[in-house]
């Protein structure tokens, strides 16, 4: 697996580029913003992208879909849930950044919890994590041991849920049942910030950990 990490945008959001080894065949989570930069980074990389799949559709994970859809001829996946997120992404980026951007497309097709995105010989599983947003999911790479978290766990913290459609407990439920039922050993690469450990996680988070500080009720 070839993995790349890319922070983009205003708000510094993870956006990771991955290909399989043998057919150099790959897909684009999260393009947030800076989608010149992406497609220099794909070409550098000398991978084909078959599709953009995107954990939630807040607009600082969605702003260079469009560009990113359009140069490389990928599918834009995303889950049914999220639909009025992606399409009020006009509207949060005026309000959030006082800029004015295009509409997003709507998704080529609609992802669902245990399908398996595979490029070349390798695959993600899709997990379903609503909280952060109605239609959060997160994508796991078993053979490699990681998880593409967006913004779902974070080290030493968790997402927002204090947006338009979040809920805190739905949140740490979907943490609890889908990432903290992972070995301890995945890697944890989130939407924003650095990476950590399904362990650590477990052990230390103060939101979800093994003694939280702060439970959400």
């Amino acid at each position: 697996m070839i993995v790349a990490g890319l922070t983009v945008g205003l708000l510094e959001e993870n956006c990771y580029v991955m290909a399989c080894e043998e057919t150099m065949r790959g897909v684009i989570i999260d393009p947030g913003d800076s989608a010149r930069a992406l497609l220099k980074e794909i070409a550098e990389m000398g991978i084909t992208i078959e599709k953009v799949i995107n954990t939630h559709a807040h607009f600082d994970h969605v702003m260079a879909v469009n560009e990113v859809r359009a140069s490389t001829g990928a599918t834009f996946h995303l889950h049914r849930e999220d639909l009025p997120i992606l399409r009020a992404a006009p509207e949060r980026v005026l309000e959030w950044l006082g800029a004015r951007i295009e509409p997003i497309v709507e998704p080529d097709h609609f992802l669902e919890e245990g399908q398996k995105i595979e490029f070349g010989t390798e695959a993600l599983e899709v997990l379903f994590t609503p909280g952060h947003s109605p239609g959060h999911v997160v994508f796991v790479d078993h053979a490699n041991a990681q998880v593409f978290a967006g913004d779902t766990l974070f080290r030493g913290s968790i997402g927002r849920f204090d947006l338009p459609l979040a809920d805190g407990p739905t949140l740490v439920n979907s943490i609890q049942q889908q990432l903290l039922t992972l070995p301890d050993s995945y890697a944890v690469y989130p939407g924003h910030g650095e990476a950590t450990t399904i362990g650590a996680e477990r052990e230390s988070n103060p939101f979800v950990g093994r003694v939280a500080a702060f439970p959400i009720i």
